[in-house]
């Protein structure tokens, strides 16, 4: 096991502080000790409270004699327009790469982006909804059931914009604006990579979309979608407008309907009974690191969440993806 990791992260807004924070503190609970550089596009602009104290070097460009000249891992947590510049950029001086969703924005789904990543190297996608127990609670009965299939699948989640982020004008921040890759098709596509995760790619979906409430923003925000799969439908509504927060998956079974519900920490199982779950939204981040650190450290192979598949699923959130075509085409 390794006891020393090189790590560079590229991006150190409020997603990357969140991974690195968590890195940090697995990796002291593993007695793993991290060297740790950060790609920046402006020194100026003040890190949040801790953070430069856990970095060794701040990069203004990989050319800086400080720069190492390959990092056992790399983080690709800047903004999403930049995912794929940033990837081109990295990928022959890293080791295995940790790339916030989504992968790329919606013009860059195309073209040779889909071998960006070199053979053979290590490639996790951020799924971090797939780490909560709600998800894996629902997960673990469908794996327990497999008499059991739902007929319909329903997921929706409904927030409002400007209280995601307190203190933070709401127009300012990439969500709201197209051009920075936006959207709550893309922003939101937690939702599409775990019905995937569960139910596989879909034969054919539906999408509409556009901006329809009043928000002072550029990008869609409101998605709606259907999908055909081989014994099920499923439905997706997402948006930034609901006043009252809601996430939840509904599965209708002949014997009654599982709600997952991801706000309340809870699961209502068909018969009725009720699940909750004590847990923090960190904690899904903290098992979804640790995940990827044994995935760096131990084990061959594909992450469970390739850059593959998360262009795929990116596919079906911009409303452009069609499984016939597709296997057509390759």
């Amino acid at each position: 096991m390794a006891n020393k990791l090189s790590v560079l992260f590229i991006g150190l807004g409020s997603i990357g502080t969140r991974h690195l924070r968590n890195l940090d503190h697995i990796c002291q609970d593993r007695g793993i000790k991290l060297y740790v550089d950060a790609l920046r596009h402006d020194l100026r602009v003040p890190l949040r409270s801790g953070v430069e104290e856990l970095l060794q070097n701040q990069l203004l460009d990989l050319d800086d004699d400080d720069a190492l000249p390959f990092y056992d891992i790399v983080f690709i947590t800047n903004p999403t327009a930049l995912h794929k510049e940033t990837l081109e950029q990295v990928k022959d001086r890293a080791g295995a790469l940790f790339i916030e969703k989504p992968i790329v924005s919606r013009d860059q789904i195309y073209g040779s982006i889909r071998k960006i990543t070199n053979p053979g190297q290590k490639a996790y996608v951020a799924a971090p909804m797939r780490w909560s127990k709600v998800f894996m609670e629902t997960k673990d009965y469908l794996d327990e059931h497999p008499d059991k299939r739902p007929f319909c699948a329903r997921a929706i989640s409904s927030s409002y914009l400007p209280d995601w982020r307190p203190g933070v004008d709401y127009r300012t921040v990439y969500s709201a604006n197209e051009e920075m890759g936006g959207g709550v098709d893309i922003d939101l596509i937690h939702e599409w990579d775990y019905l995937v995760y569960l139910f596989g790619m879909p034969l054919q979906t539906y999408n509409l979309k556009g901006k329809y409430s009043d928000l002072e923003i550029t990008s869609n925000d409101l998605s709606i979608y259907i999908a055909r799969y081989p014994e099920l439908l499923a439905e997706l509504h997402l948006d930034y407008f609901g006043r009252k927060k809601k996430r939840t998956l509904e599965l209708y079974f002949a014997d009654g309907t599982l709600t997952a519900d991801f706000i309340e920490n809870k699961i209502t199982y068909p018969d009725g009974s009720v699940e909750l779950f004590e847990e923090t939204t960190n904690e899904w981040y903290l098992r979804e690191m640790d995940y990827f650190l044994d995935y760096v450290l131990f084990l061959d192979g594909e992450s469970i969440n390739p850059p593959a598949e998360a262009l795929n699923v990116l596919e079906i959130s911009a409303g452009i993806y069609d499984r016939w075509n597709k296997e057509i085409d390759e």
